[in-house]
């Protein structure tokens, strides 16, 4: 058998282990960025106690704060991921609840645009209707029996959304929330472009789109449009019961989980997480306000555009 000899050039040994080396170094750059940008992404999430700072935010109105027995707005804030700087545009803000609460969360360098609908010039005015889903409220305070007292006293006056928005970004604290009149089929503010928003939230109020007459595929498909790949649609509702659908929006107030999922869904969205927090089995789900009182079964689900 022969043997073969081999040569190896001294400049080529030099050169190869350089290039090794610089390999090597690369690719430990590219896992210290890598561990760095997911530390900071993490890092950027609000922690407990941030989120208690802002439910304990002295500048909130006390009708929020009895709002907040129910909505439970720490496990809401700490279910959605809300971060600072964050753009998001919360759908159906009504008076603005959540919308304040989300503005506080993404700080002065996000922003949070509140939607409601125009109004059609031809309806007349509808009749205050009382907060849904408070069917357990807590016992009133002295400040919220005097509230009650004013308003059984004087004629209740209905404010629009877009009123209701714009007296609560009078707070300094709130400049970063933005009122919009938009549809729901196109709810999108102008100035934000596709893919240009990192959130939106939809609380409460999906069932209203069943006997209003909204295209909710369209609205659906508009959200995930405007949603940046990742970024979340989180959706709360009271719950109806199975084989419902959105047919008893008018009546009891609910919606179908399966049905409003399956909707969703048909957009684009994934499934990322469910939160039980507001859930009562023991709710029968056939009536708009459960007999005996008690909080009504509600869920929330969080979707993500891939």
């Amino acid at each position: 058998m022969r043997r073969i000899a081999c040569r190896v050039n001294p400049n080529e040994m030099f050169f190869m282990a350089l290039l090794g080396s610089a390999v090597w170094a690369l690719g430990g750059c590219v896992n210290m960025n890598t561990t760095t940008s997911a530390s900071s992404h993490a890092a950027s999430a609000l922690t407990r106690e941030r989120i208690a700072e802002i439910v304990a935010s002295q500048d909130r109105t006390a009708a929020d704060r009895s709002n907040d027995i129910r909505r439970k707005p720490d496990q809401m804030l700490g279910f959605i991921g809300v971060r600072p700087g964050m753009v998001a545009l919360d759908l159906s803000a009504g008076g603005g609840y959540t919308t304040e609460l989300v503005a506080r969360a993404v700080g002065p360098t996000g922003r949070v645009y509140g939607q409601s609908a125009p109004r059609d010039p031809e309806n007349l005015p509808r009749p205050p209707a009382a907060p849904e889903g408070n069917a357990a409220p807590a016992a009133p305070t002295a400040a919220s029996a005097q509230v009650a007292s004013t308003a059984a006293a004087a004629p209740a006056v209905r404010r629009t959304s877009a009123q209701a928005l714009a007296e609560r970004s009078r707070n300094p604290s709130l400049k970063n929330m933005i009122s919009v009149m938009q549809k729901f089929e196109a709810p999108i503010p102008p100035e934000v472009a596709a893919g240009g928003l990192d959130l939106v939230t939809l609380m409460f109020n999906y069932h209203d789109l069943g006997h209003m007459g909204v295209d909710r595929a369209a609205m659906n498909k508009a959200v995930f449009a405007a949603l940046k790949r990742g970024g979340t649609y989180v959706v709360a509702d009271h719950s109806g019961r199975p084989g419902t659908g959105i047919s008893e929006a008018g009546t009891l107030h609910r919606v179908e989980e399966a049905f409003l999922r399956q909707e969703v869904e048909s957009a684009g969205f994934k499934l990322a997480e469910q939160g039980n927090f507001l859930r009562n089995p023991s709710d029968p789900r056939d009536q708009n306000t459960p007999d005996p009182p008690q909080p009504k079964d509600e869920f929330v689900l969080k979707f993500v555009k891939p």
